[in-house]
C-alpha cells in the first residue's frame, strides 16, 4: 500500500461510495496537500464515478427487471419514490438534487445523488450538472471545515 502515491489514495477514497469528499479531503490535508490541492484532487475523484453511474443504472435495472424478484423490487421502488417524493414537486428537481448532494452528511453525496437522479427520471446532462454543482459546493464546505479543524488543532498544540 505504501507504493501508492498520496494523490491516488485520496482520489480512490473520494471515488468510494461511503467516504466520498468527507474522507478524501481530510486525508489529503493530512498528507500535506494545501486546502486548494486537497479540494481539487478530491472533487475530481468524486466526480469520476458520476458519469458511469448515470449511464449504467438504467441498463442494469432493466436487466434485473427481467427476473421476477428484480421486477418486483424495481416496481416497488419506482412507484414508492414517485409517489412519496416526485408528485407535485417536479419543478424543483434540479435545485433539490444539487442541494442534496451539497450537504456533506452520511447518505448524501454523488453516489446517492446518481441513484436519486435515476429514480426521479433525470436525463443525463441535467443530472450530471446538478450532481457536479453539488459536489463542488460540498467540497467547499468540507475543505473549510477540515481546514478550520486543522488550524484549531495546530493552535491548541502550540499553546500546550
Amino acid at each position: 500500500m505504501s507504493d501508492i502515491p498520496g494523490w491516488a489514495m485520496v482520489m480512490l477514497l473520494a471515488m468510494s461510495p461511503i467516504s466520498e469528499l468527507r474522507g478524501a479531503i481530510p486525508l489529503a490535508i493530512a498528507y500535506g496537500y494545501s486546502p486548494l490541492e486537497a479540494y481539487a484532487i478530491s472533487v475530481l475523484g468524486n466526480l469520476i464515478p458520476v458519469a458511469p453511474l448515470l449511464l449504467f443504472l438504467g441498463p442494469v435495472s432493466s436487466f434485473l427487471k427481467r427476473y421476477p424478484p428484480g421486477d418486483r423490487f424495481f416496481t416497488w421502488l419506482f412507484s414508492r419514490t414517485r409517489r412519496k417524493y416526485i408528485e407535485g414537486r417536479e419543478g424543483i428537481g434540479f435545485a433539490a438534487l444539487t442541494l442534496f448532494v451539497a450537504i456533506p452528511l452520511p447518505m448524501t453525496g454523488a453516489w446517492t445523488g446518481c441513484v436519486l437522479a435515476f429514480l426521479l427520471g433525470f436525463r443525463f446532462v441535467p443530472a450530471f450538472l446538478s450532481i457536479s454543482l453539488g459536489v463542488l459546493m460540498a467540497g467547499v464546505v468540507v475543505t473549510a471545515a477540515v481546514s478550520g479543524a486543522f488550524a484549531i488543532g495546530h493552535t491548541v498544540q502550540m499553546v500546550i
